[in-house]
Order: structure tokens, then sequence, then C-alpha cells
């Protein structure tokens, strides 16, 4: 797993360096509006919608724009979009494999800006299911190691359905079944381990290792797919080895 880590660290070191704020703002608030659309607008009873409000928070999202999604989501307020989840299927640069998730009012407009980011950067959307049945949805709990070691993480998660933990450097990621996700924080939190972050992601069963050109070509087209206000996530099947993760760092 030490490639996929190392491809999180260099997204979101990407993340934080890119003057896409304002884009990854408003993904946050779509995901808010949307979970407090589909499980209420309480983020006490509704433990999707507090995750989102706290990743928003982390992100420096500002509360009056997180408030103004919660009621737009729950109804409070008028103005909330038909937001309908999509998911494109494809392959990138060295047949590594890829899984567009949008959230759109417009599948339309969804599919042309994903098709053409694609077309223009080596990229080959395929047929559902072309390529899902390599990805698992995960649940991902990812903690800062501080002076914690992995065997603390193991026996306070043991019970609560955790699969893994993995080691990614200066912190651990608490692997488990998408529908244990919150059972797994909150034991963590029971045995007084504080999390950074609870989200969802896809896990690949078949890995891609990339060099350094190839990874850039990747990372273009994945650039270019989030330049559409429609692409929420994208997620990959490729690793990178420490060498060529230092390299891309230097970039």
């Amino acid at each position: 797993m030490a490639g996929h880590s190392k491809w999180a660290t260099t997204k979101h070191k990407k993340a934080a360096n890119d003057a896409k704020r304002s884009k990854l703002w408003a993904k946050m608030i779509k995901d808010i509006e949307v979970a407090a659309r589909t499980g209420g607008g309480d983020p006490a009873g509704n433990p999707t919608l507090d995750d989102m409000i706290k990743k928003a928070k982390k992100a420096s999202v500002p509360g009056d724009n997180i408030e103004r999604a919660r009621k737009r989501g729950s109804g409070e307020e008028a103005g909330g979009a038909d937001w309908q989840t999509v998911m494109y299927e494809g392959y990138g640069p060295n047949g590594v494999a890829m899984l567009i998730e949008c959230l759109t009012d417009n599948r339309n407009r969804a599919a042309t800006d994903v098709r053409t980011a694609m077309t223009k950067n080596g990229g080959n959307l395929g047929e559902s299911g072309s390529v899902a049945y390599m990805f698992t949805r995960k649940g991902v709990n990812t903690l800062a190691k501080g002076e914690l070691e992995e065997d603390d993480v193991l026996m306070a998660v043991l019970d609560a359905g955790a699969e893994e933990v993995v080691d990614t450097g200066e912190q651990f990621e608490v692997l488990s079944a998408a529908s244990d996700l919150h059972a797994v924080r909150d034991a963590l939190a029971e045995a007084g381990i504080e999390v950074e972050e609870t989200d969802t992601d896809f896990r690949a069963s078949v890995e891609v290792d990339l060099d350094a050109d190839s990874a850039r070509k990747l990372f273009k087209l994945i650039d270019a797919l989030e330049d559409s206000d429609d692409v929420q996530n994208v997620f990959t099947n490729m690793t990178l080895s420490d060498e060529v993760a230092a390299e891309l760092a230097d970039d």
C-alpha cells in the first residue's frame, strides 16, 4: 500500500498548493447539501453530514457557506439543486484504471466534460463495469501517528469491523467496509484516539506501478478532469515507489 499512500500524500500537497481552493470548497458544499438531503439536516443524527461538515471546516470553508448548504439540503431554505451521482469508468495512460465520480445537476454536461478531458489527455472512457470490478469502496479513518503504535490502533478497532491498519508515514489509515466506517470511528474515539478525517475511498485489487513520466501524464489527466465543476472525485489503481514520489515532489 506504500504506493497508494504516497499518491495520497502527493494529491493532498497538490490540493494545498493549487489555486483551486474555490473549486474544492464548491465540491465540499455539494457534499454537505447531498448528505443533508439524504440523511436529514441534524449532524448529531446524520454521521455522514457530520463528517462532511468537519472536513469542510478543516479546509477553511466559511461557516456561513456550510450552514446554508446544510439548510438547502434539509429543505430549511430554498434553492437546493437536484444533485445526482454518476460514475464513469475508463483507462488513463499506461492502462491505469480510473473511476470518475460526478455529482451533477446536468448529466449531459458532466458526460461531455469527462469525455473531453479523457480524449485530450490520453485517456479512454470504457463501458459500465469495464474497471469497476477492480475497485471496492472502503471506509477510511485517518489519524496522526504521534506516539501511537500500530498495535494500539488495532486493539481499539478489531471488534468494530476494521480490516487493516496502513502505515502511510506520518499517519495511520484504518480501513474497513464502508458500512463499518462510523463504528470504527466511534471505537477509536472511545479509545481516546483522535481521528483526523473520516471518509470513503475506492481501493483497487489490481495495481499499476508508474514511473515518473507516466505519473506526470496521469496527473495531467486527473487535473483536467477535476477542472470540471461536476467531477467530485477521481480514483485510480496506480501506485508510486518512494523514489518516484520523491522525484515528483521536486516538480
